[in-house]
């Protein structure tokens, strides 16, 4: 019987060691497929559109940090990203961007960031502002509680900006001043579903502060 169960662990091992080899198989395979379409799309020539506004940058002193792509290819990952469409065909991304002025590269790229997250806010913010409007005028709320809801998006920018998840960093380019100092330019975009689901939080927790029963409201007019 001893025999036995020793055979049987031996049997089970060695599938074990088999799936467990087969699958570093597929994992490498998947990787290398992976490394090829990367380069093969690194080795693309960017559309002319990209070429010309890299020439203009190059121009007036910006240009990439080592190692990062090549600026006529994070334009034209810009540009393809702001020509996505979802099913109801809406912007699938929106796109920030800011510049700011540092003593060195880190400190730059930090304050661009975060004002490239406050253009997206201010984006967010007039998008949910037209929705709520249109959808309160349409359902004929009272005046009162139709300010109140206005006044709360309008306030929800801070909250908003704060609500905004991961982005993606879809341009960097910087450029050294006078003094030595960073100047940086940056581009982000975030996802449209992500932007809206920010909006909401941001509205219905500013609502929910005051106390005020419109957030139950504002949710089932819109279906939040």
């Amino acid at each position: 019987m001893r025999k036995i169960m020793i055979a049987l662990m031996a049997v089970l091992m060695m599938g074990t060691a088999t799936v467990s080899a087969q699958t570093v198989r597929e994992i490498v395979k998947d990787r290398k497929e992976l490394a090829k379409a990367s380069k093969n799309e690194l080795q693309k020539r960017a559309s002319k559109a990209a070429r010309k506004e890299a020439r203009k940058l190059k121009k007036q002193g910006w240009q990439v940090a080592p190692g990062a792509l090549p600026l006529e290819k994070q334009l034209d990952k810009s540009y393809m990203m702001q020509y996505e469409y979802d099913e109801d065909m809406f912007p699938k991304y929106l796109m920030g961007e800011a510049m700011t002025i540092g003593e060195n590269y880190d400190a730059a790229k930090m304050q661009a960031l975060e004002l490239a997250k406050q253009n997206l806010a201010g984006q967010i913010q007039t998008e949910v502002t037209a929705l709520i409007e249109n959808t309160v005028a349409n359902e004929q709320m009272a005046a009162e509680d139709a300010a109140s809801i206005t006044r709360s998006v309008m306030a929800s920018k801070n909250l908003i900006s704060q609500s905004i998840g991961r982005v993606i960093t879809v341009m960097e380019v910087y450029r050294t001043g006078a003094r030595k100092n960073k100047e940086l330019l940056v581009r982000i975009a975030y996802n449209s579903e992500m932007a809206k689901a920010a909006a909401k939080n941001a509205v219905r927790q500013d609502l929910e502060n005051k106390g005020d029963e419109l957030h139950k409201k504002l949710d089932e007019l819109l279906g939040w």
